[in-house]
């Protein structure tokens, strides 16, 4: 791939303000690196979507993000990743990185006792891609997996301190009273939003990992490896959503406590 190529932008996608959780650590790990965002804010919840929609949505967010002229793709979705990832390393001629094999690395990293619960969304879970993954990493490991459907609207709609969020955080964790995890992994990343609820329920003997920092290690490996390092640090970084850019912009600024720049509105063909 040709050395030129650094001056660009790395692209991330997801179906909402998710991404933006694996955006802040890539921003993080590498601050000389430019970044470009594009929310599906039009089509967001992915999870509960059939695995061709999710394909079709996925191939169309990269085709978007490359004729920006990205240098690595960053499918900051897990439903994506799980569904599309195999398809859009067919199609597209750029190094992609997804959530779930990081993730997958990462509990598998801190469980003591290889009992793992992975709370997703029901394509997420229904798709095998984290037990499968992390089978491969720890066969002994016990995978307890737990679709958790309502937290990306609850999260889209602000409803990060409220008793309905609470309500279905309890709902969903029930179904681990008796499963003696001692590590979740938060298979989503809209869910590190939802981080302090989680853990309140969980209790403080339970770790909780998500990927969006191993993503980061993963991203940073592959840029040296493909020589696409950023040889200057004039970052920027540049937001799109298909819907609702003030929603999206309000979202981000209350979830990071940092303000965001200009959001531009631009639909994926």
């Amino acid at each position: 791939m040709h050395g030129s190529l650094s001056t660009y932008h790395i692209g991330l996608f997801d179906s909402g303000v998710g991404g933006l959780t694996v955006m802040q650590e890539i921003a993080r790990l590498l601050p000389h690196e430019s970044l470009l965002y594009f929310g599906d804010t039009a089509r967001v919840p992915y999870g509960n979507k059939s695995r061709e929609t999710i394909i079709r949505y996925s191939i169309e967010n990269a085709i978007f993000l490359l004729e920006k002229q990205i240098k690595l793709l960053v499918v900051a979705c897990n439903t994506a990743s799980a569904f599309a990832l195999p398809k859009l390393r067919q199609i597209f001629n750029i190094p992609i990185v997804g959530v779930i094999e990081p993730g997958a690395q990462k509990a598998v990293s801190v469980t003591r006792n290889q009992r793992i619960a992975v709370l997703g969304t029901k394509g997420t879970i229904q798709s095998g891609a984290y037990q499968l993954e992390i089978q491969r990493l720890l066969p002994q490991a016990t995978v307890v997996p737990v679709a958790c459907p309502l937290l990306v609207p609850l999260v889209e709609e602000r409803f990060l301190n409220h008793p309905i969020t609470r309500l279905a955080i309890k709902e969903y964790m029930n179904q681990l009273e008796k499963a003696e995890v001692d590590t979740i992994l938060l298979g989503c990343t809209h869910y590190p939003l939802l981080k302090e609820l989680i853990q309140e329920q969980a209790g403080p003997h339970i770790s909780l990992v998500d990927s969006a920092s191993t993503c980061a290690q993963t991203v940073a490996h592959l840029l040296q490896t493909h020589k696409l390092e950023s040889p200057t640090n004039q970052a920027t970084h540049r937001y799109y959503v298909s819907d609702d850019p003030d929603k999206f912009h309000d979202l981000g600024e209350k979830l990071f406590g940092q303000p965001l720049p200009h959001i531009e509105l631009q639909k994926p063909e």
